[in-house]
């Protein structure tokens, strides 16, 4: 199991790296001016009036202290009368200096803030990584019990709720869980935004816990929506399949009812197609935070990229696409190791 484990994880990182690296060299292409500007306004020595040629050596400074100086890549294009003239600057370049820090965890300075990268995305992470993994596990969890309700007989207008629910986007379903569930003048359930007051961390644990599940209730309940229906329909399809299957019929006629024909035969095998599902499910929801934090205003991952794309803060936005790209390899690993335990004929193979 370990070498199969191994050899898919390997396969996925040159697509991470790719990923990463095309947003870095496309985050160096987008124009900085702006930010500069603003970096030198925001500094000390803004305050005060500059000459043009004290302003450009200011301007040079900031460049230098964010890494902007230099060539770009470890090679370059410029055009000529004479035609294309290509120039290789070896390892001094931008490029290299970023992947060598990277690789030591080190992702640089945002440009608004100031603070590494690493700091300004582990604390954007304890609202997301807590809010994402419980919708995931919510969302597979439920499916199943309510493919199994449908399959067993459950009610059919359960399933044409979900394809209902399915065709709407999630900010549709963000906002009506809002206006109906936070309204003061409908169901003033839960908050309509934010985390409220923190509790302090020496607070009981289960002060802490009813404080965030109050405050995470509508923006997990967005996200579970949102991924449920995709997964219940997959997995009640599959199950239908597997149940018109000879081994199903034969455990019938022992006498097995089809809640137990069901569980005890046919969900491991119908399983297996929804595996695929959960390999994008982290992913898509870590995508999905994006829309909900800043519907519900919470200080989340998802929040933190739309401020950084809005204000071309670079470092925090490469930081985030690493990071979701690492988010997309933990989701792939998870789906092989369960292929690997579902199937036996993939053990076999490895």
């Amino acid at each position: 199991m370990g070498r199969f484990l191994l050899y898919r994880l390997l396969r996925t990182i040159p697509a991470t790296w790719a990923i990463v690296s095309f947003v870095f060299l496309l985050s160096r292409a987008l124009p900085t001016n702006d930010l500069l500007g603003q970096a030198l306004s925001d500094d000390s020595v803004g305050n005060r009036g500059l000459t043009a040629a004290e302003r450009e050596a200011a301007l040079l400074r900031i460049q230098e202290r964010l890494g902007l100086t230099g060539p770009v890549f470890y090679f370059s294009c410029t055009h000529s009368t004479t035609g294309a003239v290509w120039q290789w600057h070896g390892s001094d370049n931008q490029y290299h200096k970023w992947l060598k820090k990277a690789v030591k965890g080190d992702l640089g300075q945002s440009y608004r803030s100031g603070q590494p990268v690493t700091a300004v995305l582990g604390e954007a992470l304890r609202f997301t990584l807590p809010l994402t993994t419980s919708a995931a596990l919510l969302a597979t969890v439920l499916s199943v019990v309510l493919a199994l309700w449908l399959v067993c007989g459950g009610p059919a207008f359960l399933l044409s709720m979900l394809y209902a629910i399915d065709a709407l986007p999630l900010f549709v379903v963000a906002l009506g869980l809002l206006l109906l569930l936070a309204n003061p003048d409908i169901l003033p359930l839960f908050p309509a935004y934010g985390m409220g007051q923190q509790t302090a961390d020496n607070a009981p644990w289960h002060v802490q816990i009813s404080t965030y599940l109050y405050y995470s209730t509508l923006p997990l309940a967005s996200l579970v929506l949102v991924k449920l229906p995709s997964l219940v329909v997959q997995l009640y399809d599959a199950l239908r399949h597997e149940l018109g299957a000879n081994y199903a019929t034969t455990a019938r006629a022992k006498g097995l009812s089809a809640y137990q024909v069901a569980t005890r035969h046919a969900l491991r095998n119908a399983l297996l197609p929804v595996i695929a599902l959960l390999t994008d499910l982290l992913p898509a929801l870590v995508a999905g935070a994006v829309v909900v934090e800043v519907i519900f205003a919470l200080p989340g991952m998802g929040r933190l990229m739309a401020e950084a794309a809005a204000t071309h803060d670079f470092p925090v936005l490469v930081g985030g696409v690493l990071l979701m790209a690492i988010m997309r390899l933990i989701g792939l690993v998870v789906a092989d190791t369960l292929y690997f335990l579902t199937d036996p004929r993939i053990r076999l193979q490895a």
